[in-house]
């Protein structure tokens, strides 16, 4: 069973920077990606990966703050956040799809969440 397993969540001051890790059991995907989903709010799109890097996007929020990294082959995506601002706050969760232009509906594996909090 595959499992998408999520850290470095935690809480910051606005300005500041964290880095989310997500490891998947060692399995590849043709896409790996974060979402995001804030209280009250619907889980949103926040940056996706393909081919290891050479491929990425970002919700136009989080772009020039946000860099995706990782490693398809392997099962493995980051996250690097820096100018975190408290509208970044949210449950961040990583997804990985077998397909390489996923929707968000077709991301079959999530992992459990991890909390960022920016503090003003």
């Amino acid at each position: 069973q595959v499992q998408l397993v999520e850290s470095g969540g935690g809480l910051v001051q606005a300005g500041g920077s964290l880095r989310l890790s997500c490891a998947a059991s060692g399995r590849a995907f043709s896409t790996m990606a974060w979402f995001r989903q804030a209280p009250g709010k619907e889980r949103e799109f926040v940056a996706a990966m393909r081919w290891s890097g050479v491929s990425t996007n970002y919700v136009d929020s989080v772009k020039g703050r946000f860099t995706i990294s990782g490693d398809n082959a392997k099962g493995t995506v980051a996250l690097q956040m820096n100018s975190l601002k408290p509208e970044d706050t949210a449950v961040y969760y990583c997804a990985a799809s077998d397909q390489t232009f996923p929707s968000p509906t077709t991301y079959h594996y999530w992992g459990q969440g991890t909390q960022v909090t920016v503090s003003s």
